[in-house]
């Protein structure tokens, strides 16, 4: 084996996971989703929060949509332009759903830190 490729294989070993919530057949909540409904707190716009995760309009709006058609109750609220101009708010199971993915999340990955050590150590790569 050529040295090379050697060193490629050397590369650190770490496990990594994502969390979808899947509500029947549809995605109630991927780590997009999250991402986006964290920005539309932040912004109180869809366009904005698009703006700011580097997805098109078009993109943002059909998965919150699709976030919204999954859950018993929208995840966010939209209102059109006009004199106040528009915006998006997360209602109160959107604020809950966002909070219980973030934890889940943060959960998930402090879990499979732990168990990348076990890892390492069962296939000889100590770092």
């Amino acid at each position: 084996m050529s040295k090379r490729r050697s060193k490629s294989h050397r590369a650190d070993l770490l496990l990594r996971g994502r969390i979808t919530i899947e509500m029947g057949k549809a995605v109630g909540l991927n780590e997009a989703g999250a991402d986006l409904l964290e920005q539309i707190a932040i912004s109180g716009s869809l366009s904005e929060a698009a703006r700011q995760l580097h997805f098109s309009y078009r993109y943002a709006w059909l998965l919150v949509d699709g976030m919204n058609r999954s859950w018993n109750e929208p995840l966010v609220t939209t209102a059109t332009g006009g004199k106040r101009g528009g915006g998006a708010k997360l209602t109160e199971l959107g604020q809950a759903a966002l909070s219980a993915y973030r934890h889940v999340q943060v959960e998930l990955e402090h879990f499979l830190d732990t168990q990348t050590a076990s890892l390492r150590l069962a296939v000889g790569k100590p770092h």
